[in-house]
């Protein structure tokens, strides 16, 4: 794009790269190419005004070794064109570290287009997925952590306070592992539990400087758009007012979709919208990006990301009123775990 342009000319980049169909954890495996096919077909069938498509660039060494360590990604390298079983739950094949690189890339890209001023949002339709990946192992379908390094990205390039909002139906135990002890990045998750990965208790609340900048709801499984409501309304929203982030970043998993054959939630395509809706009022629209984690049934993941897409491109939903005794009681304890450190916020 050219310096200065009106960024309100092309409102939202999606950056997605046929080529990350490429990885293929096997036969029957939840993380299918089918995904992000089906993704690029909706939003072709349906194009969104004012959205514009960009393939990314593959993410450069140096931008993977800001989380990751040289170990971590000279074994991933190492297996370039091979077949490989990582864990019970995360494989690679021959295409699968030239797909992740692609998926980082497009989460640095991503941020670097809303941060020039070029865009005013990006979506990164990426896989792998990346928010269980540590920084020093992959796990949970996931290689490399495409939202740590966006982070970090974000940090490096002037912004001094970034917000990590991660409403996939799993805990994003590798972003939080990434910003455990640090307080420019806030990491803030909405997730069943308990479920896998086994963390995000509401009292894991980060540690030293990052004390009270891990912010956990742990949900109860059969919760719908209302109680995501009560959630970013009641909890989330208020302390990223009062952080007042330069940057948001959205772990956007669609799993918590009522359709997902994984998660146990009950979100609807409406739902997520308005939680994109309520973030993109954070940021009044701008400074945002949204990285594809999760979501497993095809039509509820496509669906949901058009949505999302809609909104980033200008319309707004708003949830539905009603939230259940389940999220409130979920609400207060995660209050109470990270009140002391947000004392004139809850």
């Amino acid at each position: 794009m050219n310096e200065g342009k009106n960024p309100m000319s092309a409102p939202t980049l999606v950056l997605t790269d046929e080529r990350m169909l490429g990885h293929d954890p096997g036969a029957g495996h939840p993380e299918s190419p089918r995904r992000l096919h089906r993704i690029l077909e909706v939003l072709k069938a349906a194009p969104i005004p004012g959205v514009q498509l960009r393939a990314p660039r593959p993410a450069t060494r140096e931008e993977l070794l800001w989380v990751h360590t040289p170990a971590h990604v000279d074994g991933l390298e190492r297996l370039r064109g091979q077949r490989a079983q990582l864990d019970p739950d995360t494989a690679m094949s021959e295409e699968s570290w030239d797909a992740a690189l692609l998926a980082a890339g497009a989460a640095v890209e991503a941020v670097d287009a809303v941060q020039s001023g070029a865009f005013a949002n990006a979506f990164a339709l990426v896989r792998p997925p990346g928010h269980h990946a540590e920084p020093d192992r992959a796990m949970g379908f996931c290689l490399l952590n495409n939202a740590a390094i966006a982070a970090e990205r974000a940090r490096r390039s002037g912004a001094q306070r970034v917000l990590v909002l991660d409403w996939d139906v799993h805990h994003g135990n590798g972003t939080q592992a990434a910003f455990w002890t640090r307080r420019d990045v806030l990491y803030v998750s909405s997730h069943q539990y308990p479920y896998y990965p086994g963390t995000g208790a509401p009292g894991e609340v980060g540690a030293g400087e990052g004390a009270g900048f891990t912010v956990n709801c742990a949900l109860p499984s059969g919760l719908g758009d209302a109680d995501y409501g009560a959630v970013f309304h009641d909890l989330f929203l208020p302390i990223a007012r009062a952080y007042a982030p330069d940057l948001v970043i959205v772990s956007a998993g669609f799993d918590p979709h009522r359709a997902d054959p994984i998660g146990g939630m009950l979100v609807t395509e409406r739902g997520f919208a308005a939680m994109a809706s309520a973030v993109c009022e954070l940021t009044g629209g701008s400074k945002l990006v949204l990285l594809l984690e999760g979501g497993y049934d095809l039509g509820g993941l496509a669906r949901s990301v058009h949505a999302c897409a809609e909104v980033l491109a200008g319309r707004r939903d708003d949830f539905p009123t009603g939230a259940s005794p389940a999220a409130a009681q979920a609400i207060a304890a995660t209050r109470a775990a990270v009140a002391p450190y947000w004392r004139n916020v809850l």
